[in-house]
């Protein structure tokens, strides 16, 4: 495993890490979730991502069972604030109230004493940026979370959040966690690589995958127990569409020439971009964790002439945004 630094911190997260999002505490039972965490972490990954939404508080739950076994200095552990996870009208947002109220929940649920990151999930337009601000500098003064961030911000948003703590001396976000894939890739490479570069903050991306079209087993319909065949997931099947399989059955092809699998390719050619931290993966057995996992061995077989070939089977596809 490979560790990066989270963009200008000193902070090194493994560069393939492991989150829950609709796999802990819903798609898979909790003991298959507990053993893909040992096995992930057995493998080199200290990064784990969480969101306080997932599976209803479920998923920091079962995290936090998993993690018990393990050494709490040896782990990067997220969490993030922003949806509705509390009664009332201030039951979500980044107002003081609902962010306290929530990093409390959290730690409970995960039953650790702080996060090593926490996200704002979502831009709030009902919250002044100074209100966010110094609220998470007031949680990082107090230890319960070492470095904050954002997800799904704009970069004028992160900017006037970056401008903020510089006026009034507060720390500033560290971390943006976007959606960055094959299919949707026009803010991270159009926006956010430069602000990166400004500020010096780090990328966690997720859906690496695209919901799982970009691993190939979609190519010739909705397999039996897949995630798309679920009735919970029925969203999932919009999205594969024949203009997309046909892409992903190309992708195939490249990734069958260089012996790795159309997952592997997926996951290598989001790593070759030094602006990312880690990329956030899914996994709902021990197969699936070890096929991403190896996927940073194929970076250095993604040359030139292969980066030059995908972009022509992408070609010209409308970016999700």
């Amino acid at each position: 495993m490979h560790y990066r630094r989270l963009g200008r911190s000193g902070l090194k997260i493994s560069e393939i890490s492991l989150g829950a999002w609709v796999t802990f505490g819903s798609q898979v039972d909790e003991d298959v979730s507990i053993e893909l965490i040992q096995a992930a972490y057995d493998a080199g990954v200290n990064f784990f991502d969480n969101a306080d939404i997932y599976a209803n508080g479920l998923a920091e739950m079962v995290m936090g069972k998993a993690l018990k076994s393990m050494p709490r200095e040896a782990l990067v552990i997220s969490s993030k604030v922003f949806w509705p996870t509390m009664p009332g009208p201030n039951g979500r947002g980044l107002s003081r109230k609902h962010i306290i109220e929530s990093v409390n929940a959290t730690l409970k649920r995960l039953g650790t004493d702080y996060v090593d990151l926490y996200f704002c999930h979502r831009f709030d337009p009902d919250t002044p940026i100074d209100e966010v601000v110094f609220t998470m500098d007031t949680l990082v003064r107090q230890g319960k979370i070492l470095y904050w961030g954002t997800s799904e911000w704009r970069a004028w948003q992160i900017s006037a959040a970056f401008a903020a703590a510089m006026q009034h001396h507060l720390t500033p976000p560290s971390m943006e966690q976007p959606q960055y894939n094959m299919f949707h890739r026009r803010r991270v490479e159009m926006e956010l690589s430069s602000l990166c570069k400004e500020y010096g903050i780090g990328l966690t991306t997720w859906s690496p995958l695209y919901y799982g079209i970009l691993t190939g087993k979609y190519n010739d319909g909705i397999p039996e127990g897949s995630r798309a065949s679920l009735d919970s997931m029925a969203w999932i099947r919009d999205r594969i569409t024949p203009e997309r399989v046909a892409i992903v059955r190309e992708l195939t092809k490249v990734a069958e020439d260089l012996h790795i699998s159309t997952a592997q390719l997926a996951i290598a050619w989001l790593l070759r971009r030094k602006e990312i931290s880690s990329v956030i993966t899914g996994a709902t057995n021990l197969k699936q964790l070890q096929d991403n996992l190896d996927s940073a061995e194929a970076v250095e077989k993604l040359q030139d002439e292969i980066l030059e070939r995908i972009e022509q089977i992408l070609g010209n596809y409308p970016d999700e945004d």
